[in-house]
């Protein structure tokens, strides 16, 4: 099965000496996997990083065994945070979730436009907000939505409405509860990843037999 994708490169394994398994998300054909022989030589090499988008020609078996994959650079993306550990992680972390979460060949549009949204989101003030919003939409995306105002009742402590899980008086960030209004401090923000990830973590990922990234603990230490 031959065609033509962009598409994002999710995960990059070694195969043998000159080849390596790796993983798109692209535009058509959803999640891919194949084999990219020459991988370690110094044309392609420095351009398979984790984020990158590429061009791409496959030549994919129906037969379930592992077809090959030519790729061209079509956008530099990861390379330009090498130096910005905070964002850097969470480019890796962002490409390991869409790795978690998606099927081979089931295509997702929607997916793919967040992936190319985050890499305009990470320039703005305040991306770690719209990051987090980001995150929430990737798992509505798989049919995981998530309103919280459907679990909170609001309540004025010290003359400020906080928003509480009645069941466990867990207190949410109250700009998960709207979007205009802004988070008071990093800690907030911290906080409001922690609500998430917990979300990720119990209602996504064990009931699928699926483990918590590591990539989004080491995003999220530091931001402490």
């Amino acid at each position: 099965m031959n065609w033509q994708d962009k598409g994002y490169l999710l995960s990059l394994n070694k195969y043998n000496e000159n080849s390596s398994i790796a993983e798109f998300y692209t535009e058509n054909n959803g999640k891919i996997v194949g084999v990219i022989f020459g991988s370690t030589s110094k044309k392609i090499k420095s351009y398979l990083l984790i984020g990158n988008k590429f061009h791409i020609n496959s030549n994919l078996r129906e037969d379930g065994r592992l077809g090959y994959l030519k790729v061209e650079i079509d956008e530099i993306k990861t390379p330009v945070y090498l130096e910005n550990k905070k964002k850097l992680f969470c480019i890796i972390y962002c490409m390991n979730l869409i790795k978690i979460l998606t099927a081979e060949n089931e295509n997702n549009v929607e997916i793919f436009n967040l992936l190319e949204k985050l890499f305009k989101i990470i320039e703005l003030d305040n991306w770690l907000v719209e990051f987090l919003y980001l995150e929430l939409n990737i798992l509505k995306s798989i049919g995981y939505d998530i309103n919280f105002k459907d679990y909170v009742v609001d309540k004025s402590i010290n003359g400020q409405t906080k928003y509480i899980v009645d069941s466990s008086q867990k207190i949410i960030p109250n700009f998960l509860i709207d979007k205009n209004i802004s988070p008071e401090n990093l800690k907030d923000i911290y906080s409001g990843f922690s609500i998430v990830g917990d979300f990720l973590d119990k209602t996504i990922l064990k009931p699928n037999n699926k483990n918590y990234p590591s990539s989004r603990n080491d995003f999220i230490n530091l931001l402490k």
